[in-house]
């Protein structure tokens, strides 16, 4: 099961924010164990992102670190940087997000930890790269978004730029780097060699602009803001009704001439000016608002009766109370019971696979700041004494 698959695989993780912990509770959704390695006293930045709050924690740190042991380790130390590099040494992952040459400088770097453990896996997720005149410089999810175009194609022509409202460039740089990790130990698992893989938001970025890129290559256009439309289909957008919206997606003329007759305007798939998607693509403003005048005239939920029943691609928009009572969420069961300290009642999004109807676990809820600090440092081998003496030293928390 998805819960096993990584079972008996140990993961030092030395991110905070977003990207390296999603990747991290992701390896950990999996079955791995995962360290957590943060600073004594304030820990991940994510634990002070707070309103909101569940039992007085971040939701956003609680959303992405659980399945997790929280180890205090200050890393600016030569004691810290020691112990890091034990735990490396019995390490099967270890993924970071520090500023490339930070790792390098505290004696953490593929250099550093590779020749003691040749079996590691090592991931570095940085804001611009590893190379490059900007590989030094921080970067977060909207400032990529800025950077990489991402918001010159997001929202409607005339408005100010406008980011996506999801973590996106975060969370698929947690995605990619998972992706490299696991691509690593299935490597390892032949060679029994380990590997060093990058990730970055800035190549995630580049990578969501894709089609945009080979738009403007092949054309020489820059892509414009279409609000919800897409600029190689139409219709393919949100529509009005008489109480709110629906998207209606038809990506050939199949489906077209099926969304026609739901909408009860059979004679505009015959039109000329719609006929064949280039046809339909240049004359986009004259269809969207034939298509809408019919689509004004019923509710959403009618309009998504008929275009269903019809076998036309659609939906309703939704809010996110909507999308968490839908019937259909429910079903795939995404959104899980993990209770944490003063919120029993606390849910969480689940891993967005499954197998046999099973997803990776999700049980363990986020830790407590430096919970884990003894438990693990005791198995490494140190005593009561050592621990003493490391937190006189402020060393450990």
């Amino acid at each position: 099961m998805l819960e096993t698959i990584l079972s008996g695989c140990r993961v030092l993780d030395l991110t905070q924010n977003v990207a390296g912990p999603f990747c991290a509770q992701t390896l950990g959704d999996l079955g791995a164990e995962v360290i957590k390695i943060e600073r004594p006293g304030s820990g991940d930045d994510a634990r002070q992102w707070k309103p909101p709050e569940m039992g007085g924690q971040s939701t956003g740190f609680l959303a992405l670190n659980r399945n997790k042991k929280s180890v205090c380790i200050d890393l600016d130390t030569a004691p810290g940087q020691q112990l890091a590099r034990r735990l490396a040494a019995t390490a099967d992952v270890l993924v970071h997000s520090l500023k490339p040459g930070s790792a390098e400088s505290r004696g953490l770097g593929w250099d550093d930890l590779h020749p003691t453990n040749p079996r590691l896996v090592y991931c570095a997720i940085s804001a611009f790269g590893e190379v490059g005149p900007m590989r030094a410089l921080p970067g977060y999810d909207p400032l990529m978004q800025a950077f990489t175009g991402i918001m010159s194609v997001s929202g409607h022509e005339g408005d100010e730029p406008a980011r996506v409202g999801v973590s996106l460039i975060d969370m698929g740089t947690g995605m990619w780097a998972t992706t490299g990790i696991l691509a690593a130990l299935l490597r390892r698992a032949s060679t029994g060699q380990g590997m060093a893989v990058h990730a970055s938001l800035l190549e995630t970025g580049l990578s969501w602009m894709t089609v945009s890129v080979a738009s403007y290559l092949a054309t020489g256009k820059l892509p414009r803001k279409m609000g919800s439309a897409m600029a190689m289909m139409a219709p393919y957008e949100l529509f009005d009704t008489a109480d709110g919206k629906v998207f209606i997606a038809a990506a050939n003329d199949r489906l077209f001439t099926k969304v026609c007759s739901a909408l009860g305007k059979p004679e505009l798939a015959t039109d000329a000016r719609f006929v064949g998607m280039s046809q339909r693509i240049a004359n986009r403003e004259a269809l969207h608002t034939a298509l809408e005048a019919q689509t004004r005239l019923r509710s959403t939920a009618v309009n998504v009766v008929a275009l269903r029943a019809a076998g036309a691609p659609c939906s309703e928009m939704h809010d996110v109370a909507q999308v968490l009572a839908h019937e259909q969420v429910h079903a795939v069961g995404m959104l899980t019971d993990l209770p944490v300290t003063g919120a029993p009642e606390h849910k969480a999004m689940g891993l967005p696979i499954n197998s046999q109807g099973r997803r990776g676990r999700t049980g363990q809820s986020p830790p407590a700041l430096g919970a884990h600090t003894d438990e693990v440092l005791v198995a490494l081998g140190l005593n009561a004494q050592e621990l003493a003496e490391l937190r006189r030293g402020s060393v450990i928390a």
